[in-house]
């Protein structure tokens, strides 16, 4: 997918949510673990219910990893099933150099057919490069995370007067563009995301850690909406895991509803 059609697709639903596809087979609700592929059936039914809403979907790998085989195959599915005007992130967080990187954009890329992939950058240019080789899809750069142990090494000041992560963003543009790099920003960082967009006004952030993480909506796109979006929010448990019943997806619509209102509002505050 490329950024006018993404753009273009945010505009349209009126709404930059991204659903996070974290399906963990332990918190599935009774109403589909008897089914032969329980996670890819929850899958189905959630991004049924919230495809209204979202123009975006990630499936985080560990939880398909952690399965095995199986895990694979349920991923495949539900791949498959997503509509292809949505844009679809492999949280895979990706990071070697050479030929490893090569194949695992050949497997996210060409086999699973991703739009995108997030990428861990500590190893330099020559573990991104590859994922930038791929026409019209992206790579997804960890930047400046939500977590609470990005502290431990992205905020730190090198010799020059960066910060480590201000480094990382200078140099991944070197590489990929406006067109095919996107970065990831947590939420619960709002009071870096104003310098950050003025930074660079033209590239997509990646925001998780709205809702159970903590982060504020209203913040985030204050600080990070441009003329075409340029953004998409991240919310997988809020929504995932919204009820437990016969009708969690239903609850989960619900909760997609909610976001993707408030979400329109925004963009028509911030984006104009």
């Amino acid at each position: 997918m490329t950024r006018q059609e993404l753009a273009e697709q945010i505009f349209k639903k009126g709404s930059f949510l991204c659903v996070g596809l974290d399906t963990d087979i332990e918190k599935l609700p009774a109403c589909v673990k008897s089914e032969k592929d329980p996670v890819f059936e929850f899958n189905k039914r959630i991004i049924d219910a919230t495809l209204p809403y979202a123009v975006a979907y990630k499936p985080n790998l560990a939880f398909y990893e952690a399965m095995g085989p199986a895990g694979w195959e349920s991923l495949q599915k539900t791949m498959e099933y997503l509509p292809k005007d949505v844009f679809t992130i492999a949280d895979a967080k990706r990071g070697d150099i050479g030929n490893t990187s090569g194949l695992y954009a050949r497997a996210f890329f060409r086999y699973f057919n991703f739009d995108s992939v997030t990428v861990a950058p500590y190893m330099g240019s020559d573990s991104v490069k590859p994922f930038l080789a791929f026409e019209n899809k992206w790579v997804i750069l960890l930047a400046l995370t939500s977590n609470a142990g990005a502290f431990d090494f992205q905020t730190q000041e090198l010799h020059n007067g960066k910060t480590l992560y201000q480094q990382v963003m200078e140099t991944s543009t070197q590489w990929g563009t406006a067109e095919n790099l996107m970065f990831v920003l947590g939420a619960t960082k709002t009071e870096y995301l104003a310098a950050i967009r003025k930074e660079y006004p033209d590239y997509f952030f990646l925001v998780p850690g709205v809702g159970a993480q903590g982060g504020d909506l209203a913040a985030v796109a204050q600080a990070a909406l441009n003329k075409q979006g340029g953004l998409l929010v991240n919310s997988s448990r809020n929504i995932l895991y919204a009820g437990n019943g016969d009708d969690f997806d239903q609850k989960a619509a619900k909760e997609a509803a909610k976001l993707a209102l408030e979400m329109k509002e925004l963009l028509t505050l911030y984006s104009a």
